[in-house]
């Protein structure tokens, strides 16, 4: 049986990783790829709790994250390719929609 404190040590290595690409990467997709990923490290502790209390609640909240997460990619994704045909760029830097 691996400890709980296992787990908890990977969900916060996953979760700082997801906040160092949001606040580092100048790229649309990397800084989306960074929201996912710390979804995915609070996703593994909810996880991890739920396993240890023998809770179901956890897990059904887990199932509700990933729903959202995947309605947010899917309408994330549809936003980037559209602001990519129109700015030609997915450098947040250069990307400017109160600009013509």
């Amino acid at each position: 049986m691996i400890p709980l404190s296992y787990y908890l040590v990977l969900s916060a290595i996953l979760f700082s990783c997801g906040v160092t690409g949001f606040l580092v990467k100048r790229n649309i997709i990397t800084i989306f790829m960074s929201i996912e990923l710390m979804l995915n490290g609070v996703n593994l502790s909810f996880v991890a709790f739920a396993v240890k209390w023998q809770a179901l609640s956890g897990q059904v909240f887990v199932f509700f994250v990933m729903v959202v997460a995947a309605a947010e990619a899917a309408v994330g994704l549809a936003i980037i390719i559209a602001l990519f045909r129109t700015r030609e760029t997915l450098n947040i830097d250069q990307v400017n929609l109160l600009k013509l």
